[in-house]
């Protein structure tokens, strides 16, 4: 047995979606090192851009709005007159929305549920044909959802969609799992705890704070999320199929009492 190449992603192609900063940026930068080649997409053209130039050559900006299945359709169009496969699947682009229930809006139901929830099923069915010419049963093609604790527990704030959406994803992770396992696809999720992230304010701004709420005393590195990513994606985890890999520094699974009194 061989394992000094376990982890390693030479002549991979992989896309993440919501690369462009915060834990897209932390897995493109862990695919790049591990020699893949990435495309990382976001919105915003400048700032995928800016990504795509810090982490090097083997790094490519494809600017896409995700947000609808137009979207979805059109970035899976763009990738495939780029190349003729893609051995990675990110969907990490997502949105949070936290109002108090009386005030909760129509509105920050649908924006959260379609990117977090539509997004990664219409991009992934978008990319199928891509993923099944990288994939094999000796060497499968990955789709990893970006998902969260916050769908497997309570947190203190009033993200009524957000909290509902990442439960859903980690759910249709599974269902998805199922069924691409036959076309040499395996899907898998990470549930992100504290990072720092514009996302997560709370752990970039105060992550001295935050920590004292965790068992293992810090918020994640950017070498945390990196490592599991890359553990998925490599050939490491070929076995792990439509499992939810909790990366949290053990408030979910290691916390005493409960975590919404906080």
């Amino acid at each position: 047995m061989d394992t000094s190449t376990l982890f390693r992603l030479d002549g991979r192609v992989a896309l993440v979606t919501g690369g462009s900063r915060g834990i897209g940026r932390m897995i493109a930068a862990g695919f790049v090192a591990q020699g893949a080649t990435v495309y990382i997409s976001s919105r915003k053209a400048a700032a995928c851009e800016e990504a795509a130039a810090a982490l090097g050559p083997s790094a490519h900006a494809l600017p896409h709005d995700v947000s609808s299945v137009e979207g979805c359709r059109a970035l899976a169009a763009d990738l495939a007159g780029r190349t003729d496969r893609l051995d990675i699947l990110v969907n990490n682009a997502g949105a949070a929305w936290g109002v108090p229930f009386e005030e909760f809006p129509e509105s920050g139901w649908d924006k959260v549920m379609d990117l977090n929830v539509k997004s990664p099923f219409f991009l992934t069915q978008a990319l199928h044909g891509l993923l099944r010419a990288a994939g094999s049963r000796e060497r499968p093609a990955k789709v990893i959802n970006i998902t969260s604790i916050d769908g497997m527990r309570l947190n203190a704030w009033e993200t009524y969609s957000y909290q509902a959406s990442k439960a859903a994803l980690i759910q249709l992770t599974k269902r998805m799992a199922a069924r691409l396992v036959r076309d040499g696809i395996n899907v898998t999720s990470i549930a992100p705890g504290a990072f720092a992230s514009d996302m997560n304010k709370a752990a970039r701004d105060h992550g001295d704070v935050v920590a004292h709420t965790i068992p293992a005393g810090r918020i994640g590195a950017d070498e945390d999320m990196a490592g599991a990513a890359i553990y998925l994606a490599s050939r490491a985890g070929d076995y792990v199929i439509g499992e939810t890999i909790t990366v949290d520094g053990g408030l979910v699974h290691a916390a005493l009492g409960n975590s919404i009194d906080r």
